[in-house]
C-alpha cells in the first residue's frame, strides 16, 4: 500500500453528532465535563485516544477551536501531527504544534500561511493548489514513513475521506447522549448523495468489535469493506 492505513477515530453522541451544537463555542471537550450522566465516563475516550496511531491527522479549525493559538508551549509528545489548514492557525498556533509534535506536517493551499514564517526543524509544509487527500496520504507514506494514521477531523473533511475511499477503519466511542439539530455537525457531513447511481459513495462497514464501557459508553470498531 502506497499510503498509510487510516482509522477514523471520533467521540460521538448516540445520534452521531460530534459537537453539542452548531456554534463554534460549543465543544464536547469543553461541555461534556459539565453534563451529569455524560461526564462520568468521558475519561475513557481520552484513555483510548492515547492508544491510537503515532500519526494523527486533524484540521486547523478544530485545533483553533480548542485554543492552540492562545495556549502556552506544551511538552513534546510521541505523536506526529498532520494538519489541514488555510486560515485558522496563527504563528503561535504553529509553534505550539511544533513543540507538541515529533514531526509536524502542515497541508495548505495558502501561500501566505503563517507557518512559512516559522523556522522549526520538525516543521514540514505540503503546499497544494487544491486539496488532494489521496496525494497527501501518499506523500506522508513515501516521504515521512507514515504507515498508520488516525483521522480526527470535522464532518466535512471526514466526508471527503469517505467519498474518496480513503478510510480503512472506523473507531467510534459513543457517549450516552442525544444532541439533535439539523445544523449540528455529524461524523460524516459534506454533500449528500442525490441519486442511486451515487450509492458507490457509501461506506459499507464490517463490525470487528463492540466494547461496553463504563458509564453507558460504547466503543464500536469497524473495518471499511467498500
Amino acid at each position: 500500500m502506497r499510503r498509510p492505513v487510516t482509522t477514523l477515530f471520533m467521540l460521538v453522541s448516540a445520534d452521531g453528532k460530534i459537537t453539542p451544537g452548531a456554534a463554534d463555542s460549543l465543544d464536547f471537550d469543553k461541555d461534556f465535563p459539565h453534563i451529569a450522566g455524560v461526564r462520568e465516563g468521558l475519561q475513557q475516550y481520552y484513555d483510548i485516544e492515547q492508544t491510537t496511531d503515532l500519526w494523527s491527522l486533524n484540521s486547523g479549525r478544530v485545533q483553533a477551536k480548542i485554543g492552540v493559538n492562545e495556549k502556552e508551549m506544551p511538552s513534546k509528545t510521541p505523536v506526529s501531527f498532520v494538519l489541514l489548514d488555510n486560515r485558522h492557525l496563527t504563528e503561535q498556533g504553529v509553534r505550539y504544534l511544533c513543540a507538541r509534535s515529533q514531526q509536524f506536517v502542515l497541508v495548505t493551499s495558502n501561500r501566505d500561511h503563517p507557518a512559512f514564517q516559522v523556522a522549526e526543524g520538525n516543521l514540514h509544509i505540503i503546499q497544494q493548489e487544491k486539496l488532494d487527500l489521496a496525494g497527501m496520504l501518499e506523500q506522508l507514506g513515501q516521504e515521512f514513513g507514515c504507515q498508520r494514521i488516525t483521522i480526527q477531523t470535522g464532518g466535512t473533511l471526514n466526508g471527503m475521506f469517505l467519498r474518496e475511499k480513503l478510510l480503512d477503519y472506523v473507531d467510534l466511542v459513543v457517549a450516552p447522549v442525544l444532541v439533535g439539530g439539523k445544523d449540528t455537525a455529524t461524523v460524516i457531513d459534506g454533500e449528500s448523495l442525490t441519486a442511486s447511481s451515487q450509492l458507490s459513495g457509501l461506506g459499507v462497514l464490517e463490525l470487528e468489535s463492540v466494547q461496553r464501557l463504563e458509564g453507558s459508553y460504547v466503543r464500536l470498531r469497524y473495518r471499511v469493506v467498500s
